[in-house]
C-alpha cells in the first residue's frame, strides 16, 4: 500500500500535503479508496483514505468495517485503521490533516456533498484536482493487480467457453445474460463486473446492447460481451458466435475482426502511440466490404473498474507502457443484420504483451 500511495505523490505536477479519497454511498464510491487501501472486501461507505507524502495512510471506517480494515492494515505497517461513527468523521479528518494548507482531491470521484463536508470542516484549505495523477497511477499494474486481474480473466475465459453449451432454441436473451452471470459465480467470481451484454442478430449491430426478452431462433448470430469481478478486479470479454445455419456474410464479418485484432496485437509494446493500435485494427476493417463499421475506439484500460480512466482510439497518442492492462476489441456493426465483436484482455510487456483471456476466439458455430 506504501508503494501505492508513493506513486501517486510521483506522479504530482506540484506537490501537496496530503491527499483525500472519499467514499459516499453505493454506487458512489471511489475505486481509487480500494487502490489505495487493498482491502478485498466490504463496502466501505462513507470511509475516508488520507494519503501523505511519506508513504503513510490513514484510513477512517465505521465500525461496520472495522475488523475487514483492521485485518487489511496488518499486512503494511504504513497504515493507520481509525474506527470512527460516521456522524464525526470530519472533525477526525481535520485533526489527522494536522494544519495541511495543500490537499489534493480526486475531483472526478468526489462528491458534492463531501467537498461541501471538507469545507466546512477544513476552511481556509486550498484544494487542488490530483485525479489526472490518480489515473495515471492506477493505469499501470503492479503484480499484485496482475495475479487479481488474471483471476478474472480466467473465471471469464471460464464462461466464455461453456457458452456454446448453454445455447438452445428458445431462450431469451435475458436467460442467457442471467445463466452466464450463474456460472462466473459459480467459477468463483463476486459478481459481474458490468451488466453482462447479450445480443441476438440484429440487436448486436448495438456495441452496448441491453438483453431483452428476445428468444433465439436458428440462423442468428450474437455478441457476448460480460466480465467477472474478483477480489475487486475485473475482467472484460466478448465473444461472437452463430447458432444454426451458417450466414455466409457473418462468417466473413467474424473472420474480418479476427484479422483486425490480430493486427492490433502486433502493433502492441512499449512506446507505441495507443492510436497505432487502434489504426491497425481500424484498416483491416476499412479495407473490407465493411468500411467505416467500426464504431467505437479499439480498447480501453481494465483495473478496479471496467473502464479504468484511460481508453484509446484514432485520436490518442499517449503511448503504451508496460504493466498497462488494457482490452483490444474491434467490432464490425450492421443496422438492421447484427454485429462481431472480439474482445480480449492484455498486459502490455516489456517486449509486447501477454493475455489474461484465453476463452477460443475463432469462429463458432452451434447447432441448433
Amino acid at each position: 500500500m506504501k508503494a501505492r500511495v508513493e506513486k501517486i505523490f510521483q506522479h504530482l505536477e506540484k506537490p501537496v500535503d496530503a491527499i483525500v479519497v472519499a467514499n459516499s454511498v453505493d454506487p458512489h464510491l471511489d475505486q481509487s479508496f480500494f487502490y489505495l487501501f487493498g482491502v478485498p472486501a466490504g463496502l466501505f461507505e462513507g470511509a475516508v483514505a488520507i494519503a501523505h507524502p511519506d508513504g503513510k495512510l490513514d484510513v477512517l471506517t465505521s465500525p461496520l468495517e472495522a475488523e475487514t480494515a483492521h485485518q487489511a492494515a496488518k499486512l503494511d505497517p504504513h497504515v493507520a485503521i481509525h474506527t470512527v461513527p460516521r456522524e464525526e468523521t470530519d472533525g477526525f479528518v481535520k485533526d489527522l490533516l494536522g494544519g495541511a494548507k495543500t490537499v489534493g482531491l480526486n475531483f472526478r470521484e468526489l462528491t458534492h456533498s463531501w467537498y461541501l463536508i471538507l469545507e466546512k470542516a477544513v476552511p481556509g484549505t486550498d484544494w487542488v484536482d490530483v485525479s489526472v495523477p490518480i489515473r495515471n497511477a492506477r493505469v499501470t499494474k503492479d503484480a499484485h493487480e496482475i495475479e487479481l486481474l488474471r483471476g478474472a480473466a480466467e473465471i471469464g475465459s471460464k464462461v466464455g467457453r461453456e457458452i456454446p453449451g448453454m445455447l438452445k432454441t428458445g431462450m431469451t436473451e435475458l436467460e442467457l445474460a442471467a445463466e452466464m452471470e450463474y456460472r462466473m459465480n459459480r467459477h468463483g467470481a463476486s459478481g459481474r463486473s458490468f451488466a453482462t451484454i447479450v445480443a441476438f442478430g440484429a440487436h448486436g449491430a448495438e456495441p452496448h446492447f441491453s438483453p431483452t426478452s428476445t428468444k433465439l431462433k436458428p440462423g442468428d448470430s450474437m455478441v457476448c460481451d460480460f466480465g467477472a469481478t474478483y477480489q475487486r478486479y475485473v475482467c472484460d470479454i466478448t465473444r461472437s458466435f452463430h447458432f444454426g445455419p451458417r450466414d455466409e456474410e457473418m462468417k466473413a464479418v467474424h473472420d474480418t475482426v479476427e484479422k483486425a485484432q490480430a493486427a492490433a496485437f502486433a502493433t502492441i509494446r512499449p512506446g507505441v502511440p495507443a492510436k497505432e493500435v487502434h489504426a491497425a485494427a481500424a484498416k483491416v476493417i476499412d479495407e473490407s466490404k465493411w468500411k467505416g463499421r467500426l464504431t467505437h475506439g479499439v480498447g480501453h484500460s481494465i483495473g478496479l473498474v471496467v473502464h479504468d480512466g484511460w481508453g484509446y482510439g484514432p485520436n490518442v497518442a499517449d503511448p503504451l507502457v508496460e504493466g498497462m492492462a488494457i482490452t483490444v476489441e474491434p467490432g464490425i456493426y450492421i443496422p438492421g443484420k447484427g454485429g462481431v465483436r472480439i474482445e480480449d484482455d492484455i498486459v502490455v510487456t516489456k517486449n509486447g504483451y501477454e493475455f489474461l483471456t484465453t476463452a477460443p476466439r475463432a469462429y463458432i458455430e452451434v447447432a441448433a
